[in-house]
């Protein structure tokens, strides 16, 4: 596949391990987004925040922890790449006259829809066969997040606020991971649910501010567009909410300095954005969107620093 010019996109081209594999791989590598990182990282990160919060809470061994968030790896992994396909299925003649998506393998050509169907289909079986690696508790909670992974694609066709779609889909690890160690989720886990539901709202508000040229021609909704010269305050708002959120939670299930430490050093990295984020630069915007991987590896290695502080009690 020939490589897109990186000055004109920043969402086609493969470089590095990716370039090097067959040829004939690399529409659906580009298609399922496995070069793009970031956005399995974003969808795993509340997964396992919850797997090591809740297997603190009861008292479940490390290396069943462990276990579960290599499972949830793989899972997040399958479903985002799944994600992908459904929603450029629903966008293939939208992307078609977006500068950044343009070259999306079916907006190209280059893959078909047959193909891309097939494909969908082997990454769906993927993601079931995970699921049933898990307790029922687990399975349920995640058969009930298939409706929303349908609908969202649809959201920004009907309403001008789709982040709110995106934010309850993206954020389901939260009550999927406290599933997965075998409890229903209960306050603890939508605590934890809301709070990941405000911050992908927050990030992906920053990652629309990109789109906002092209969105306003086809008459897309996004919540960049429908803020307006609102969006660093409305950010600025869910994010300080969201930690307020977190430190709630760090009350209820008796968190100690370790799990404060990490809300307080993602507070302070939800700050940065803020002050450099500037909606008149979607290229800054996708740079900031992006260490938002960085947010959530921070309150991970809090949800640990909680595990370690209480198994050494």
């Amino acid at each position: 596949m020939a490589k897109t010019r990186k000055s004109d996109l920043d969402d086609i081209g493969l470089d590095g391990f990716w370039a090097a594999l067959p040829s004939r791989w690399h529409p659906y590598i580009t298609l399922a987004r496995l070069d793009r990182s970031v956005g399995w990282w974003l969808l795993l990160l509340p997964g396992w925040q919850a797997i090591v919060l809740a297997g603190t809470m009861h008292q479940i061994s490390l290396l069943r922890i462990i276990h579960l968030m290599l499972l949830f790896l793989i899972g997040a992994v399958v479903m985002r790449a799944a994600g992908c396909v459904i929603n450029d299925l629903w966008d293939r003649e939208l992307d078609k006259s977006v500068e950044r998506t343009r070259n999306r393998p079916l907006a190209s050509g280059q893959v078909t829809v047959h193909g891309a169907l097939i494909f969908l289909l082997v990454l769906g079986l993927t993601g079931a066969v995970v699921l049933w690696l898990l307790p029922l508790t687990a399975i349920v909670t995640g058969l009930l997040s298939l409706p929303l992974i349908v609908v969202y694609p649809l959201a920004k066709r009907v309403m001008g606020l789709p982040q709110l779609i995106l934010s309850l889909t993206f954020s389901w690890g939260a009550l999927l991971g406290w599933a997965a160690v075998g409890v229903w989720p209960g306050l603890e886990a939508c605590l934890l649910y809301i709070a990941a539901a405000l911050w992908v709202f927050g990030y992906d508000t920053i990652y629309a501010v990109q789109d906002m040229a092209d969105d306003a021609k086809l008459g897309i909704g996004s919540s960049a567009l429908t803020l307006g010269g609102k969006v660093r305050p409305t950010v600025a708002f869910v994010y300080a909410v969201m930690i307020l959120i977190l430190l709630a939670l760090g009350g209820v299930i008796g968190a100690g300095w370790g799990w404060m430490a990490g809300v307080a050093a993602a507070a302070l990295h939800c700050r940065w954005q803020i002050t450099r984020l500037d909606p008149e630069n979607p290229a800054l915007a996708g740079r900031i969107f992006r260490s938002n991987r960085d947010t959530g590896l921070i309150l991970t290695g809090a949800a640990m620093a909680f595990y370690f502080e209480k198994t050494m009690l």
